[in-house]
């Protein structure tokens, strides 16, 4: 949403910083509101009679990039087909920009930067607050952790 340029996140951005929790869930809000409007006009072009899969050879040698803004971040899939087979194959997920460490620079990754100063009340990684930042990167990494 601060991408689009939305105005209510890029002045919550402004206000809080770019590492609020609250902010990072109102985008998300907004986000999934705006897509509901704009599913309904998709739903009317949908032609249910129309073929829907492309039937292909697959090539000897080959690459492919598939990029996508899933729900919690950028995804990234690369592929090399060599000789009838794959090659190689790489996924990164969200999860990995969120929580990735500093870069050589030693600039913070999202999360880290998120965390930073973060008051936990002495309960250290039992304290909600750090659950709720962790949880608004990513649902399922603070149980996972446990």
């Amino acid at each position: 949403m601060a991408v689009a340029g939305h105005p209510l996140v890029l002045s919550l951005i402004a206000r809080d910083g770019g590492t609020s929790v609250r902010t990072r869930i109102i985008a998300r809000l907004i986000e999934t509101a705006l897509l509901v409007h704009s599913m309904r006009g998709r739903l009317r072009e949908l032609r249910l009679k129309d073929e829907f899969c492309s039937h292909f050879a697959l090539p000897d040698e080959a690459s492919g990039v598939g990029l996508v803004e899933a729900a919690r971040g950028a995804l990234g899939h690369w592929i090399k087909i060599c000789d009838d087979r794959i090659e190689r194959y790489q996924i990164i997920a969200p999860t990995t920009w969120n929580f990735s460490p500093r870069d050589a620079a030693g600039i913070p990754g999202p999360l880290e930067a998120a965390l930073a100063g973060l008051d936990t009340g002495g309960r250290g990684a039992k304290s909600a607050a750090l659950q709720h930042v962790i949880r608004s990167f990513d649902p399922c990494m603070v149980c996972t952790a446990h």
